[in-house]
């Protein structure tokens, strides 16, 4: 196995974890700012934490008991109500949110669209965006930039070509601004959801937010309506494969809100995620200088102008840095469901209606499970691949992320691009704080310098 490349002492950024319990009041005031502060820090090293705020909670960080959560027992398991209620009002009963044969018929219907020879189709979309992206950074010349801004533009204009590609009835700001808002505000958690009270008691910051919401859903069924019954012009993107989608079982289809619901959904996931796993790739490259010079140096030698679906596989240890970037900063920090029925988890009794954590932040940081938990290393990855449930950056079992293969592509793709051409230097004093509403951002943005080299 390789020497370690990070800086001896140096550790990158990361969440101060709970050393004390915390009342009704404080959990919603600390989620409020930052749902992973809430995590006990203990839960990086016990399989399994327990406790009660308004209802019974359980955090669970043994691989094992998280199989049987995301796997064996599934059905006992849906997502939480909290993590529907906000998400609902912006991507209805899609993918992301369905249980049962909903979900299974939508799943079946759609996985088509994400084959690998689908995705490789859309590689050069990929590639075209990130040349675009270095030529706005070699305008900003010697100035610093903010990379989360940047990354952000990328995986956006990546997304939009790839599922409305070409429609003049899509307004790509407009969708964007909605996206940005709602999630802003609308992903905060409320004492309402704290304490358990029914869907119908309004959550105000939801509420008042939904307009945008409704003008951007109008926007996409308009868009999803001109396209049907028009043959695909050249290489389909995912509007064109799911309007031809259909569930191999029941052969259904999708309708317009379901089209749209799903790509408002693949949308959402499909930039905000990759961009955060951009942004913080970066970052630690500029933490650590010697591993962005291995994977400049690999990146160098693979990629001529601009990396190609085809480089990915030659580029493996911008992969480490990409698996490493996930594995400290998962863009879903935190996953929760609702127990049905009950059982046991780690010899602890669960009750119908507890809350059932997985803190995939704490898992990726847990001491018994990870070398170092908290320092950027990614020459472990040399060593092959963890428990495949100790590491989670995009879920597992039936409900993985449908798109993982496509955010991976891209993001070696983006990250080989520019570290081939940049090299980036942290702005001193700019460090970004992690911080989880709805997905773990680099709150303050991701300021490095980038000099051509």
């Amino acid at each position: 196995m390789t020497a370690p490349l990070t800086r001896p002492g140096a550790l990158p950024v990361q969440v101060p974890l709970v050393t004390r319990p915390l009342g009704i009041w404080d959990s919603v005031r600390a989620s409020r700012r930052n749902v992973l502060s809430i995590i006990p820090e203990i839960a990086t090293h016990q399989p399994i934490v327990s406790g009660r705020t308004g209802k019974r909670w359980h955090m669970v960080t043994d691989p094992g008991a998280i199989r049987r959560i995301l796997l064996e027992n599934i059905d006992n398991y849906p997502k939480s109500v909290v993590t529907k209620n906000l998400l609902r009002p912006a991507i209805g009963e899609s993918l992301f949110i369905a249980e049962g044969a909903h979900w299974r018929w939508q799943r079946r219907t759609a996985a088509p669209a994400f084959s690998h020879r689908n995705v490789m189709n859309l590689a050069p979309v990929m590639s075209r965006a990130a040349e675009r992206s270095v030529a706005r950074v070699a305008r900003a010349g010697p100035r610093a930039v903010d990379f989360l801004q940047e990354m952000i533009t990328v995986t956006f204009d990546v997304i939009s070509d790839v599922t409305f590609s070409g429609d003049a009835a899509f307004d790509r700001d407009a969708v964007h601004g909605a996206i940005d808002a709602y999630i802003s505000e609308a992903g905060k958690i409320s004492v309402l959801d704290v304490l358990g009270l029914p869907d119908w008691v309004p959550r105000p910051g939801r509420t008042f937010l939904t307009g945008g919401v409704d003008d951007m859903k109008a926007m996409a069924d308009r868009a999803v309506e001109a396209r049907a019954g028009r043959d695909a012009a050249g290489v389909p993107d995912l509007l064109d494969l799911l309007l031809a989608g259909e569930d191999p079982d029941t052969k259904r289809k999708m309708n317009t809100a379901e089209l749209r619901d799903n790509l408002l959904t693949f949308i959402v996931a499909g930039h905000e995620t990759t961009a955060l796993t951009l942004a913080w790739s970066l970052y630690l490259m500029a933490f650590d200088q010697q591993a962005q010079e291995r994977a400049r140096a690999e990146a160098q030698s693979v990629v001529t102008g601009v990396a190609t679906g085809a480089d990915v596989a030659r580029l493996p240890f911008v992969r480490q840095v990409v698996d490493e970037a996930l594995r400290l900063y998962p863009p879903a920090g935190m996953v929760s469901r609702t127990a049905q029925t009950e059982n046991h988890l780690c010899g602890r009794r669960i009750l119908p209606g507890d809350t059932v954590i997985v803190p995939i932040y704490a898992l990726h940081r847990h001491h018994a499970l990870w070398e170092a938990p908290h320092a950027f290393r990614p020459e472990r990855w040399e060593a092959g691949r963890p428990d495949r449930y100790a590491y989670l950056p995009f879920g597992d079992g039936p409900r993985i992320c449908i798109g993982a293969s496509f955010a991976l592509q891209e993001a070696a793709i983006v990250l080989a691009t520019l570290l081939a051409r940049f090299r980036f230097t942290p702005v001193p004093g700019r460090d970004p704080d992690p911080v989880m509403i709805l997905t773990l951002r680099p709150e303050g943005g991701v300021w490095l310098e980038a000099e051509a080299v």
